[in-house]
């Protein structure tokens, strides 16, 4: 059997809630003051452990007496295909130790909604006390500011994907979904910071449709004692709301009746809710009420009047859904509490109520091993020799090294088997804690559009279309949600932003087509220079902005998660590229637009790098 981490007995204590958030918050100073001399431990135990794994003997290191610097010199930084013959040896039934000496428990899925399909990560067991040790700091830490969150309950919307299988028998399951199905979260001792609102059973049911309408049903049952909302991500939360706007009348009936609705078919999910659900006509008659309202401004405060904050990720490209957010909750604070990933959990944000614009997450020295690999700008690549720019970019900076504002891209090597691993995520460094650097999430590295020598990444392309939302603030329309592709079906190829609209006002003016080529021409207008000047000289042509049918996006996510993506993790791709969903898109595109000139282009210096 594995040993266990031995900051597990963290997650297993007992005591009052003061002492406990005390040993938790005592926990996070010490290892952040420590973070170097944890991090060459965490190294040490990993490669000792793995010392006779096949991956590490392929390259030559002796993991029982590899130093850091050994280390750095002989094992390579990689990606996920480099990795993925062994992946695949794993997941055919090959059980002898490739890449970790601990057997393989699963494989956890990640997202895939950029491509169309999904990577899958080894894990081991052991991984999971580690998730719950991340998980038990949060509430501690939130409680530094927000008072009395144990005295209500979290009202979170929870979802499960059902597990596949590999050829050897393995599961292959989202993280999310391999935690809600262990132990750890299932036979939890009491809690008062996860007493949610949601029973086990509608959290585990692998009908989405059951499982959002029980928890819905939960939630409302029991709205005064909800002092807290939220999902993983924005979008699943904004999701939940939108389910709400379309059944309350059917949840309404349940809860005047004390009765659930025959549309919930599973047993356990039935028994879960009766035993919270009674005939409660005034507080079907309350939701009722505020539910038929023409403006659904502020709902969240209107039915769970005790709610403090909203739980969810708003960072990276989730941050268009802020203002949405308000909207339905009266500007309630915005609370991004965790960073992580299928291939491990990094760390927490400590000053959770800070602006979303602001959160920084404080990477915990003992849950893998940190690397970062240095981004250069375009500008300089472009003015270095290629060889000197791949040389410069190889150098990995240790956690404790990173540099204040610096963006680094983060490679990590874990317990479970991944050694120098690019995660693909982009951050910025924003400050410390103590000896541990807090980092903003900037963007995923590989989302990008690209026609010719442009490469236009997430965080471009979102600044690109809110800049461009201003023309739409006369007519009180709203962007509900936007995506993009390459579309290079055309000579020369050219951008496509896929736009769904709302109008808060009701019965506005029709927008006039003028003002999306306005909206085309000021996108192309904050892209880089690199696309401005594709653009000038033919290389790419006019953007284009599609508007489609209302729901297209919540049909485009449907169509994920019949694919296997999970409820859970689901993030809007800002690029598709997969062919059915593309022409999803394209099935319901009500007009379209065209930038109706070229944008400003102008950069000093250009001309000499090209003559060279």
């Amino acid at each position: 059997m594995p040993e266990a981490p031995r900051e597990a007995c963290l997650n297993k204590g007992s005591g009052s809630v003061a002492e406990m958030n005390k040993k938790k918050l005592e926990f996070i100073e010490d290892v952040t003051k420590n973070a170097d001399e944890i991090q060459k431990r965490v190294l040490r135990e990993i490669l000792s452990r793995n010392a006779h794994v096949e991956y590490l003997n392929r390259h030559g290191l002796d993991g029982r007496t590899a130093d850091r610097d050994t280390f750095k010199k002989i094992l390579p930084v990689i990606s996920y295909e480099d990795i993925l013959p062994d992946i695949n040896r794993i997941a055919n039934g090959d059980t002898s130790p490739i890449l970790c000496s601990h057997p393989i428990s699963e494989f956890l899925t990640s997202s895939g909604t950029s491509a169309g399909e999904r990577k899958v990560m080894p894990t081991i067991e052991e991984e999971l006390e580690r998730r719950s040790l991340l998980y038990s700091l949060l509430m501690p830490v939130m409680s530094q500011y927000v008072g009395g969150l144990e005295e209500g309950k979290g009202m979170y919307f929870y979802f499960i994907k059902c597990e596949t299988r590999t050829p050897g028998g393995l599961p292959a399951r989202p993280v999310l979904t391999s935690y809600y199905k262990s132990s750890h979260f299932k036979d939890r001792a009491f809690d008062p910071y996860t007493n949610y609102t949601s029973p086990n059973e509608t959290i585990l049911c692998p009908d989405s449709y059951q499982s959002m309408y029980s928890q819905m049903l939960c939630g409302l049952c029991q709205n005064f004692q909800v002092l807290r909302v939220g999902a993983v991500f924005a979008s699943g939360f904004i999701r939940a709301i939108r389910f709400l706007e379309k059944h309350w009348a059917l949840l309404c009936q349940d809860i005047r009746a004390g009765t659930v609705n025959p549309l919930i078919t599973d047993p356990s999910v039935r028994d879960a809710v009766m035993r919270i659900l009674k005939p409660d006509p005034e507080l079907a008659e309350f939701i009722e009420r505020e539910c038929r309202k023409e403006s659904w401004q502020g709902i969240i405060t209107r039915l769970w009047p005790n709610t403090k904050y909203i739980d969810v990720i708003v960072t990276g490209t989730m941050s268009q859904y802020i203002p949405t957010l308000d909207y339905y909750s009266n500007a309630l604070p915005l609370v991004c509490t965790m960073y992580a990933s299928s291939e491990c959990y990094f760390g927490l944000n400590l000053n959770p109520l800070c602006k979303p614009s602001d959160v920084a997450y404080t990477l915990i020295p003992n849950m893998c091993y940190f690397e970062f690999l240095p981004i250069h700008t375009k500008s300089l690549s472009l003015s270095l020799p290629a060889a000197a720019a791949d040389k410069d970019h190889q150098e990995l900076v240790d956690l404790v090294d990173v540099e204040l504002g610096q963006e680094y891209e983060l490679v990590v090597t874990t317990y479970a088997g991944l050694y120098r691993y690019r995660v693909g995520d982009i951050l910025r460094v924003a400050g410390f804690k103590n000896n541990a650097p807090q980092f903003n999430f900037v963007c995923r590295k590989n989302v990008v559009l690209s026609i010719d020598s442009d490469k236009t990444d997430e965080v471009e392309l979102h600044n690109a279309v809110r800049n461009a939302l201003t023309h739409l603030m006369p007519f009180d329309a709203h962007l509900t949600e936007y995506t993009s592709q390459a579309d290079t079906s055309t000579v020369p190829g050219h951008y496509v932003l896929y736009w769904e609209l709302t109008c808060n006002g009701g019965a506005s003016a029709p927008i006039p087509p003028s003002i999306f080529e306005d909206c085309c021409l000021t996108i192309e207008d904050s892209l880089d220079a690199v696309y401005r000047q594709n653009r000038v000289f033919d290389a790419i042509g006019p953007l284009e902005i599609k508007i489609v049918e209302n729901g297209t996006f919540d049909k485009l996510m449907d169509y994920a998660i019949s694919l296997g993506a999970s409820i859970n993790q689901y993030k809007t791709p800002r690029c598709v590229k997969f062919a059915p969903m593309v022409e999803l898109l394209e099935s319901r595109v009500g007009s379209s637009y065209r930038s109706p000139k070229c944008p400003k282009w102008t950069t000093p210096g250009l001309q000499q790098w090209t003559n060279n």
